[in-house]
């Protein structure tokens, strides 16, 4: 037991971290939206409710991360102007939903869910914010430039506004910062008993993030069919109101993307 306690202490974080959510993250990349996702596959309308999931669940660990930021845990992991992704959220958001975007963003259940668990870490146990950091930001990091131009090039975008969430340009070197960002979270003193609840804490992280794309999911299909229906139904009916209908129906498509997401 002593010998298994040593080599347990003797094991760096971030390795444990990545050994501890290997097979929950294999189950996050294999979900349905994000499987679509990686096909080339995201519309519009997953892409902008995808956007405010990501902006309710970052502001909510921005946040914490913030008011946590002297934690002895948190400090040397907190990387503000590398890593904040909340300008570059803002500006996607304003982007596809005009100025007043702040009114439009409507977030599913699950993501209320994860930024309430955020909060609840934030005041009551700081260090566990460290295994939501590493899981969103490096996993950010790895992805982001190729899911940019995944995301580029499905929504036929001529120019990369709208995806500034991908970029990070205070981080000159993506693998070079992820080789700080792991020496770091490496020197983090923890006991025996907070470095377990911390590993536990990044495979929630991911289970949180399963939850939130299968919502983001069920609400997209909900969508389609009530669309689907409403053509099915309607367009049975005379010429004149298959134009009238057709053009209600784009433009409640366009209201659905926007409100009800």
């Amino acid at each position: 037991c002593l010998k298994m306690e040593s080599k347990t202490r003797d094991t760096d974080l971030s390795e444990q971290i990545k050994a501890t959510t290997k097979d929950i993250h294999v189950r996050a990349e294999n979900t349905q939206l994000m499987q679509r996702y990686q096909k080339g596959q995201i519309t519009l309308p997953q892409y902008k409710i995808l956007l405010c999931s990501l902006y309710e669940i970052y502001k909510t660990l921005e946040e914490q991360l913030d008011k946590n930021s002297s934690h002895p845990a948190v400090a040397p992991i907190y990387f503000p102007q590398e890593l904040s992704r909340m300008e570059s959220l803002q500006s996607d958001l304003e982007h596809f939903f005009g100025s007043d975007w702040r009114k439009r963003v409507i977030v599913s259940a699950a993501t209320h869910r994860y930024a309430e668990r955020l909060r609840q870490v934030g005041r009551e146990s700081p260090e566990l914010l460290v295994a939501h950091a590493y899981t969103r930001y490096l996993g950010d990091l790895s992805g982001g430039q190729v899911l940019g131009k995944i995301t580029q090039k499905s929504l036929g975008l001529s120019s990369k506004e709208g995806l500034s969430f991908f970029s990070f340009p205070g981080v000159s070197s993506p693998n070079r910062f992820k080789q700080l960002y792991r020496s770091r979270l490496d020197s983090i003193e923890l006991t025996e008993e907070q470095r377990v609840v911390l590993l536990q804490e990044a495979v929630d992280a991911f289970e949180f993030n399963i939850q939130v794309f299968d919502d983001l999911q069920k609400m997209l299909s909900i969508t389609g069919e009530a669309v689907q229906k409403s053509e099915d139904s309607l367009f049975k009916t005379s010429p004149m109101i298959q134009f009238t209908v057709g053009l209600c129906v784009a433009l409640t498509t366009v209201a659905m993307a926007m409100y009800a997401l």
